[in-house]
């Protein structure tokens, strides 16, 4: 398929995911409606993580210290301004702390970029508690103005679109070229006359701008707030983890993984929690293992190829466990002895 064919298949295939989610609320009741919202969420988070990280290879572990810095936007601001300029500004400070933190860790790669982006992002789950417990006197805040349910829908679902439509985009830009470049060698990107800082800086800002208005938006349904659950360090995680199993490089291996991982964490995680971690984690091993593209690289040659392996696997331990291949070797053995 031509490059044309091939967007024009994209926009397809997302204009048909996104009339679907648009009827939802319409038919679906209000546990499939919160079941569709965590989906839509990771679905946010994870192709916009993997936008930047997955072309980049830099592997941010500060997804939760966005999304939290966006919740808390909500909670402080929701009362004195509208439900679109709150999430909106919970986007713009989220992006602005990425400016500030990108700034001064993104000269760094590979384990010391990921424990520096962990380490802030703890830094900033303290100072809000700190600065709850010792200037405001709580632990947390509570929701007074809670947005209608379509209302929240209809946001989040426009944020998810949005994040996919932007890699569709981004994937077909100098500006993805560039951060493809950086991803593959990133001294030589410099060499050819890629900015490579701000590009680096603009990529990890826009992850921030998605994460943040993503807590704007999702802060309500809990209706109170506080740092452990909403800079929960799980939620950066899983982020991550959605989006390697998925396909970090792919376009729709995040969207196809978030709906997963939300069939899993609503079957196994209230009933049997270690199952699910386990589940997340044999997942992973598999994906490195066996599928390196995620799932969404799966194709019928994909599984063809499992199978012609297993059946030469088979085979060959059926000639050893049989006696076959020692028996073979004795005779070579004495064929050799009587020359």
């Amino acid at each position: 398929m031509t490059s044309r064919q091939l967007l024009v298949r994209d926009l397809l295939v997302l204009f048909g995911i996104t009339g679907w989610a648009l009827a939802l609320p319409y038919w679906g009741s209000e546990f499939i409606v919160s079941l569709a919202l965590t989906c839509l969420m990771y679905v946010a988070l994870s192709s916009s993580w993997a936008l930047f990280c997955g072309f980049t290879r830099y592997l941010s572990l500060a997804t939760s210290a966005f999304f939290g810095i966006g919740a808390y936007t909500s909670a402080l601001l929701l009362e004195r301004l509208g439900w679109v300029q709150a999430v909106a500004l919970g986007a713009g400070i989220a992006m602005a702390v990425a400016l500030v933190m990108g700034a001064a860790v993104l000269h760094l790669r590979g384990t010391y970029f990921a424990v520096l982006t962990f380490g802030m992002t703890e830094l900033i789950r303290h100072a809000i508690t700190y600065f709850e417990k010792s200037v405001t006197g709580t632990v947390g805040r509570v929701l007074t103005v809670v947005p209608e349910r379509d209302t929240i829908y209809l946001t989040v679902l426009v944020l998810a679109m949005g994040a996919v439509a932007l890699s569709i985009v981004v994937r077909r830009t100098r500006f993805g070229l560039a951060l493809a470049g950086i991803g593959a060698d990133e001294q030589r990107a410099q060499t050819l006359g890629v900015n490579t800082r701000w590009i680096k800086l603009a990529g990890f800002m826009m992850t921030a701008g998605f994460a943040g208005a993503m807590g704007a938006a999702m802060s309500v349904r809990w209706t109170y707030i506080d740092p452990h659950t909403v800079f929960n360090p799980f939620i950066g995680f899983q982020t991550v983890l959605i989006a390697l199993i998925g396909g970090a490089l792919t376009l729709w291996g995040p969207l196809i993984a978030a709906i997963v991982f939300s069939l899993l964490a609503e079957t196994l995680r209230l009933q049997a929690p270690q199952v699910y971690m386990m589940t997340l984690g044999l997942l992973l091993i598999l994906c490195v293992l066996y599928l390196p593209g995620g799932l969404a690289s799966l194709r019928w040659e994909t599984f063809r190829g499992w199978w012609d392996a297993t059946r030469a696997w088979w085979k060959v331990r059926r000639y050893e466990w049989s006696g076959e291949k020692a028996r073979d070797k004795e005779r070579a053995r004495r064929q050799r002895y009587v020359l």
